[in-house]
């Protein structure tokens, strides 16, 4: 990692026109800009993803699904209080809280504070199936913008997950100045979501059709999944001078034990990684392998801080990998799971990615930051290419394929 990071150097001007607040129809009409390796840029659609990728590679994709995190309840004056879920108040993993039943901790945003002095709030919903169902929410305690509070709910046999499906709505990113619409509860998915758990969509994977998926396979191309729980802090700008000082946000992986004997069995082979998530996903899998083999205990491996990356020792790729499934052997398990503060930055050795699929990122961002650790400098180039040439930016936006700058090569 260079010694000296500054996030100005990773800034641009982002016209507002250039944030489109829906999305392009159908899916994969999106605009599709491809960096090579040498900088040299190209234009398509996104529907004919299948001809720029290699046969017999391998491609992943993060399969979390967004849940309705926003939740608007109305006081008795009429004046209405916003809460953003974000996560389990206690160690429990996203996976597990969305299964539990009432009552339980939640931390969260809220929207109007000020107006909720004291008291529990409620709201009626409809279930899918015709149940009626009420929800209450109470504050506990306040750390900085982050309140903890108490849900409880009736009827009590509904899982939070259910809850949140039908009393919450899809949470559109902050740059979306817009409401809701039924249309965001399908476009602000993938077609291959499957997990509950996310606040955000991985949106590189928004612009996969059923169409695309099936011409990747006819060339033969291995989809692998893995999953990481998209939280709000991916919005969230780096607001210091030197980009070390930031401090980045936590999320919550899971991996299958399959997924990682792939990756062991075929480490010379092309790997595409759909969106951001799924490279710090996978990219942390080394980290846990490398901390195992330092003889960290593995309830402690599997958490991966931020700087974890860059600090000697570098055992090859297989080694780490190999000690990841000697532990899944040792414990009989199917999985790994853990959580990831993985911050990449320019000067970070990728371990998996070959290619990238992505959309578009935000100034002064830790998407932005990662981009330019795989693709260099010719970052710059690129988004000037699709400022000048009507590309649609951030996560309604268009699509970008990058080849791995040669520069960040690692030998397995």
């Amino acid at each position: 990692m260079n010694s000296t990071l500054l996030i100005t150097d990773y800034d641009y001007l982002l016209p507002e026109e250039r944030i489109p607040l829906y999305p392009a129809e159908p899916r994969d009409a999106s605009k599709l800009l491809i960096g090579k390796p040498n900088g040299m840029i190209q234009e398509d659609v996104f529907r004919n993803l299948s001809h720029h990728l290699p046969e017999e590679s391998l491609l992943f994709i993060n399969e979390t699904r967004v849940v309705h995190a926003r939740l608007l309840f109305q006081k008795m004056t009429g004046r209405r209080i916003e809460i953003f879920c974000l996560g389990p108040a206690d160690d429990q993993e996203i996976q597990h809280a969305m299964g539990s039943s009432s009552p339980m901790k939640w931390k969260v945003l809220i929207g109007g504070a000020k107006r909720w002095k004291e008291g529990r709030l409620m709201m009626n919903f409809d279930t899918p199936e015709g149940l009626q169902g009420r929800l209450y929410v109470e504050k506990l305690t306040r750390h900085n913008e982050i309140f903890e509070v108490m849900f409880e709910w009736h009827p009590s046999r509904l899982s939070f997950a259910q809850v949140l499906e039908a009393a919450g709505q899809i949470p559109l990113p902050p740059y979306i100045h817009r409401e809701t619409t039924h249309q965001d509860e399908d476009r602000y998915q993938t077609v291959y979501a499957r997990v509950n758990g996310s606040v955000a969509a991985p949106t590189a994977g928004l612009h996969f059709t059923p169409e695309v998926l099936e011409n990747i396979a006819k060339k033969n191309i291995k989809k692998h999944r893995v999953i990481l729980h998209v939280g709000a802090g991916t919005f969230r700008p780096v607001e210091t001078l030197d980009i070390k000082a930031h401090a980045m946000h936590q999320e919550e992986y899971v991996v299958e034990r399959k997924t990682i004997e792939c990756l062991l069995n075929h480490l010379e082979q092309t790997k595409t990684m759909v969106g951001t998530t799924t490279v710090r996903t996978l990219e942390s899998l080394y980290i846990v392998g490398k901390r195992l083999l330092n003889g960290i205990p593995p309830d402690q491996a599997v958490h991966v801080g931020q700087w974890d990356a860059y600090q000697q020792p570098f055992p090859k790729t297989a080694e780490a990998l190999e000690a990841i499934m000697h532990h899944l052997k040792n414990t009989d398990a199917k999985h790994i799971s853990g959580t990831t503060r993985l911050m990449i930055v320019p000067g970070y050795t990728f371990r998996f990615t070959d290619i990238l699929i992505t959309n578009f990122h935000q100034p002064r961002s830790t998407l932005l930051l990662l981009i330019a650790a795989f693709y260099g400098d010719n970052w710059k180039k690129a988004y000037d290419y699709a400022l000048q040439h009507q590309f649609r930016f951030l996560s309604y936006g268009d699509a970008c394929l990058f080849f791995r700058n040669s520069d960040s090569v690692e030998l397995k």
